[in-house]
């Protein structure tokens, strides 16, 4: 079924543009009653990153929620992962971030996350949008039952010390020169601050947010101002955020850009040794390297997570950096991520760049492809290239191309044997793609 509002995380869309404060209000109110339950104070939980439109439409979403009688804890720039920590340990009877993730500034979105802490299922989010579009005046709470807002304080240092437990008690990361690149987002405050606080030198890069530069050449998405600055002051490893700090890249001492898929393998292999991993393996997207063992899913996080809470699984996750472990968190979690890839480099206390190559990756090519309107996909020319290059790869290698479930791009993914070969292939597909975007 298509869906109006929702995509593969939340609703997400240009600030002012598909996501307006009208929208907001009615998301507020529409999840305001479908989570109403029971005769007890309800109380939604809403946390943001830096972008300027969040006052906008955390104010919007405020007016929805207390319109139908909850009550609104408000928490100002946190990590999504966070909000999913925080909406469980308070009590709260529903979560929200007010984050676009990895997009640009003048992008935004809503994520919702239940009681229980886990983003909404889809039967839930289909409940949510039949209610967006009708009329819920006669739903309104009467004037005495009214919702109150409020922001509490404190929200940073609780999610800084979750972060910090999930490592052994003594563990100490002194001696360790890490550079943490903060996308100018949600993390900016407790990233920095939990690695101090275990004992590292810090040098924070991506920490002045102005409300227009989150992920603005910097970050998970953009490592290069990252590795320079390993490079630069000779740092033993990099840490670079996303936008909502849901997302981890990690950069070697050489400045080397390390991506999730080595990571999961770090982590996994860690844990297995620790007699810590929960099933023989991990859980992936369709996306990740074909040269590492383990079970795929559709892309998006919230497939991976789906795969591991039905299997078993508490290791998953995307080569893009989002990594989930179950035993801690209810979604991705970059800062936690990072922590365990620190603790075992601390642990074998050897070169970053040793410690996480844990296999040989097969040559993986994959370029974005912007449009504004239309569905460049479905243009016959670009399907014959398709077809084409499909038929060239064969049994060599794959190719995957899909529309981003957040924003208007197209990603154009190939892997094979023959580098050069694949290379070919995708800036063959990407030209074909440009000009039926045009």
């Amino acid at each position: 079924m298509v869906r109006k509002y929702f995509g593969t995380d939340g609703i997400r869309g240009r600030a002012n543009g598909a996501i307006t404060p009208e929208l907001a209000l009615k998301v507020g109110q529409a999840a305001g009653l479908i989570f109403r339950r029971g005769d007890h104070r309800h109380r939604v939980l809403i946390g943001k990153d830096t972008r300027l439109s969040g006052y906008m439409i955390e104010t919007a979403l405020v007016a929805g929620f207390t319109s139908v009688g909850m009550d609104v804890l408000l928490t100002g720039p946190i990590p999504t992962p966070a909000v999913g920590m925080l909406t469980r340990s308070m009590r709260a009877d529903l979560g929200v971030m007010i984050s676009a993730s990895h997009n640009p500034f003048s992008d935004n979105g809503i994520k919702l996350f239940g009681p229980d802490g886990f983003k909404l299922t889809d039967e839930v989010e289909r409940k949510i949008e039949d209610l967006l579009d009708a009329e819920l005046t006669k739903h309104l709470a009467k004037s005495a039952e009214l919702g109150r807002a409020r922001r509490i304080d404190g929200v940073a240092d609780r999610y800084i010390e979750f972060a910090k437990r999930t490592l052994p008690r003594n563990l100490s990361l002194d001696g360790l020169r890490v550079v943490v690149d903060c996308a100018n987002g949600a993390g900016y405050r407790v990233a920095p601050e939990a690695l101090r606080e275990l004992d590292a030198e810090v040098i924070a890069i991506g920490v002045d947010p102005d409300g227009f530069n989150i992920n603005r050449d910097c970050g998970s998405t953009e490592p290069a101002a990252l590795c320079q600055k390993v490079r630069e002051m000779r740092a033993d490893i990099g840490v670079a955020l996303d936008g909502d700090a849901d997302r981890v890249i990690i950069a070697d001492e050489r400045g080397r850009v390390i991506d999730g898929d080595q990571l999961l393998a770090v982590i996994a292999e860690s844990w297995k040794d620790d007699g810590r991993l929960a099933v023989n393996g991990i859980v992936a997207t369709v996306m990740s390297n074909l040269g590492i063992a383990l079970a795929r899913t559709p892309v998006g996080d919230r497939y991976v997570l789906d795969h591991m809470r039905s299997h078993g699984y508490n290791v998953g996750g995307e080569a893009s950096g989002h990594i989930i472990l179950s035993d801690y968190t209810t979604t991705g979690d970059g800062l936690l991520a990072a922590l365990q890839v620190l603790a075992v480099v601390k642990k074998h206390d050897r070169p970053v760049s040793e410690v996480c190559h844990r296999f040989d990756p097969l040559p993986q090519i994959m370029k974005n492809v912007r449009y504004k309107s239309g569905a460049p996909l479905e243009n016959a020319e670009v399907r014959s290239a398709i077809e084409l290059a499909q038929a060239r790869l064969n049994v060599h290698g794959r190719l995957i191309i899909r529309p981003s479930g957040t924003e208007p791009v197209i990603r154009v993914m190939g892997e094979g044997e023959d580098k050069i070969l694949v290379e070919e292939i995708v800036d063959g597909i990407v030209d074909v793609l440009t000009n039926a975007a045009a």
